[in-house]
């Protein structure tokens, strides 16, 4: 719910006559309430006196904490089947009966590839944004040779393994009835039948804030056209909240587009702040610093509440705001004339905030989640292929997934990597409705309780 821009930079505030002396610094705490304690008691080098009598404990005495942290260790796990056989029956009939373990298969056939080196892999590249080829260098110290490509084959199968609950939660995503959408650009080298400097596309769908299972869905397409929105939002009927993007239109009549009040309030910002010498705040933008300000108290209510606040309180606000946008006389390409022109030609969509308490007052969920996916662009800056870039989609909505709804990402992607890659090729709903995020936590809840 925070806007880009705070609502205390668009007021301005002088001191006169006091210095107000800057509180000191606390330092900073390290958190580790979660990780278990092991008790480690010092004891005397001799149990005798000086007198040499023998020494008696009667207690112990704390010193201090520390924090341990022990490196990973890596092996090669032999894998073998017990094999038995009945000589009972064998007597009888003469034949040999034999029976073997049932060893689970492999995540790649004919690879050392596990579900723990995999996932330590994605994890780096995805969580951490350490591009393969830095990766290289640290598998290298832990005594494993490993090339960056062999890293990346090994990404693009397990995306494959786990693509299964990829598709389940779209499904779970478009059954919604409400969601925020963005996209950002991204390079895929070469594409077929596109220049290599040509850009592709990561569109992200997500569900609201207060949706009960939290969905951050990420799709790769080679193209920014309506026709990717079109396809990704096929089947959900509700309210879409996104920019005002002219490749959303071909969403359908069946969703009602919300818009984002982040994206006229920052155009306000923007213009106020030309000069940052003096800064001047348009009525405008001081109606929409109002607006922020009581969403901002209304974030922990329930949708039913807020829709209340949001006709008594915001509603003669929002219509204060157009009234002056349709009234104030402007310069041609003056970044005013820029910031009413583009919230007038949104006034339909942004009003939507007053017809659903559900809607957030801004976008900014999905775009912080396309931050995360513009972070690791940064590092690993392209895919060589698509199935590269779309395997980059599957990781990135399992890691994200699992963090929205609280989920430890490491232990919950290694967890996919093994259950799933034992499923079989048709697996049934039923089998993957268990590996999505929520049933997941449950899970886990259940096994500590």
């Amino acid at each position: 719910m925070e806007p880009e821009q705070t609502g205390e930079q668009s007021e301005v505030s002088t001191t006169v006559g006091t210095v107000e002396r800057r509180p000191r610094r606390k330092r900073a705490e390290v958190n580790v309430a979660n990780l278990p304690h092991k008790e480690v008691v010092i004891d005397t080098p001799d149990q005798h006196c000086e007198h040499g009598h023998q020494l008696v404990r009667i207690g112990k005495q704390f010193k201090h904490h520390q924090l341990i942290s022990i490196p990973a260790q890596h092996y090669v796990e032999d894998v073998y089947e017990a094999t038995y056989k009945c000589m009972d029956c064998e007597l009888l009939d003469g034949d040999s009966h034999f029976y073997h373990g049932n060893a689970p298969k492999s995540l790649i056939a004919h690879s050392l590839a596990s579900p723990s080196i995999v996932t330590e892999i994605a994890y780096f590249k995805y969580e951490l944004g350490v591009p393969l080829y830095r990766q290289k260098n640290y598998w290298q110290h832990q005594g494993i040779g490993i090339s960056d490509q062999c890293m990346g084959n090994w990404l693009i199968k397990g995306a494959e393994t786990l693509k299964p609950a990829y598709q389940l939660l779209h499904e779970r995503l478009v059954a919604q009835s409400f969601l925020q959408g963005d996209e950002t650009p991204y390079q895929v080298l070469p594409e077929p039948g596109k220049a290599a400097t040509s850009k592709s596309y990561i569109w992200l769908a997500r569900t609201i804030r207060q949706a009960e299972h939290q969905v951050v869905f990420y799709h790769y397409s080679p193209s920014r056209s309506g026709a990717v929105a079109e396809e990704l939002y096929r089947n959900f009927t509700g309210v879409l909240q996104c920019d005002g993007y002219q490749g959303y239109n071909k969403v359908g009549d069946s969703i009602t587009r919300g818009g984002c009040w982040a994206h006229v309030r920052r155009k306000f910002f923007d213009e106020a702040n030309a000069d940052p010498k003096h800064f001047k705040a348009s009525q405008g933008l001081t109606l929409l610093t109002k607006m922020f300000n009581l969403e901002r108290e209304w974030q922990s209510l329930t949708s039913e509440e807020r829709l209340t606040l949001r006709q008594e309180k915001l509603k003669p606000l929002i219509d204060t705001f157009w009234t002056w946008c349709k009234s104030t006389q402007t310069y041609a390409n003056s970044r005013l004339n820029k910031a009413i022109t583009y919230a007038i030609g949104q006034q339909k969509a942004l009003n939507q905030v007053l017809n659903f308490g559900e809607l957030d007052f801004t976008n900014n969920a999905s775009e912080r989640n396309v931050k995360s996916y513009v972070i690791g662009r940064k590092n690993w800056l392209f895919s060589t292929n698509p199935k590269g870039a779309e395997a980059n989609a599957i990781w990135m909505t399992l890691i994200q997934s699992a963090k929205a709804n609280g989920i430890n990402p490491r232990d919950y992607i290694e967890y996919l990597l093994k259950t799933m890659s034992q499923l079989p090729t048709f697996a049934k709903e039923a089998q993957l409705e268990a590996c999505l995020p929520w049933n997941y936590k449950s899970d886990q809840k259940l096994a500590t309780a």
